[in-house]
């Protein structure tokens, strides 16, 4: 038996619960993960709330890190010992361990520590398909980045240093901006007492960015919107505020503008392809271009109140659970 974080119907965080369950032996294509971090993401609250069905009692999280204690038939390219993290799979990564699919898991290199990766996993994977996939950055562009001083923030922002992109990031404190800023973000908009498009059109001289990347939703779509050039493109990938609702006509008034609302899940597959993500995010840490600890540390029983930060906006970077 071992702990993990359990919930029986949908609510707040006090729903979530640690309970004693058991944990078998791997079956065939599978591995058993002994956890050491465990990453908390805003998606979780989604899951928890009900916003994205789960079959119930269930458990939550997908994003973990940790050492593989045994691995099942026809397993070949992960062994007992090794050190793996993932972001992808059945939900209930808030354990001490689990049996996971060995095709999610991905080996963690040298020189990057557990408690390192555990803020990398979903969180460092997400930059590299919204930077480098859904609309690839090359160098030289200016572009518009809600959230900056979040989990996935805090890692764009070194990105978009390294690439050599300027990145406008939103914050809704000062304290938040200057964080943003110690990790490279170019300029910052303080939502509490600035004008989203207005201050992105002073940056621009005008102009107006390529590209937003929206993981509020409908606090800032017109923000956003009003902050693109002309056929610019609208990446929505995340709905913190609330779900996004857009009349085509109006991003055809607004300049012939593309959205699109991008799931991990169709840029992470196959495998090799989620290996080589990961090996360019991996290299950038090795490098020391990308640098990543939590900020946040909760024991897992505390889940609860790690949910309670994270809603309120009391975090800033990463956030994790200690078995």
């Amino acid at each position: 038996m071992v702990k993990a974080v359990r919930f029986h119907e949908t609510g707040g965080p006090e729903v979530l619960k640690l309970e004693d369950v058991a944990v078998g032996d791997p079956g065939p294509g599978e591995a058993r993960v002994r956890h050491t971090y465990i990453a908390v993401n805003f998606i979780d609250t989604y899951f928890r709330t009900g916003r994205y069905a789960l079959d119930l009692p269930n458990g939550l999280g997908s994003d973990a890190v940790g050492v593989v204690e045994a691995v099942g038939p026809g397993v070949t390219d992960i062994k007992a010992g090794d050190r793996v993290g993932y972001l992808i799979g059945p939900q209930g990564a808030y354990s001490e361990a689990r049996v996971m699919p060995a095709a999610v898991l991905i080996p963690l290199p040298d020189g990057v520590s557990d408690r390192t990766a555990a803020t990398l996993m979903m969180k460092g994977m997400t930059a590299q398909y919204l930077f480098r996939q859904v609309y690839p950055l090359h160098g030289g562009e200016t572009i518009l980045y809600h959230a900056a001083a979040g989990g996935v923030g805090l890692i764009a922002c070194q990105w978009a240093r390294a690439l050599g992109v300027t990145m406008i990031g939103t914050v809704s404190t000062d304290e938040k901006a200057e964080i943003a800023k110690a990790n490279g973000c170019t300029h910052t908009i303080v939502t509490s007492r600035e004008n989203i498009a207005q201050r992105v059109r002073e940056l621009t001289d005008g102009r107006g960015v390529k590209v937003v990347y929206d993981s509020v939703g409908k606090d800032t779509l017109m923000a956003s919107l009003d902050s693109l050039q002309p056929r610019g493109h609208l990446i929505s990938n995340g709905t913190s505020s609330g779900a996004v609702v857009v009349d085509s006509q109006l991003l055809a008034q607004k300049g012939s503008l593309w959205m699109t609302r991008p799931a991990m899940i169709h840029y992470i597959h196959p495998r090799a392809h989620m290996l080589e993500m990961a090996r360019e995010l991996f290299d950038h840490v090795l490098a020391g271009r990308i640098t990543s600890e939590p900020r946040q540390t909760f024991a897992l029983a505390e889940a609860s109140e790690a949910h309670r930060a994270l809603e309120g906006r009391k975090t800033t970077g990463a956030t994790v659970l200690v078995p």
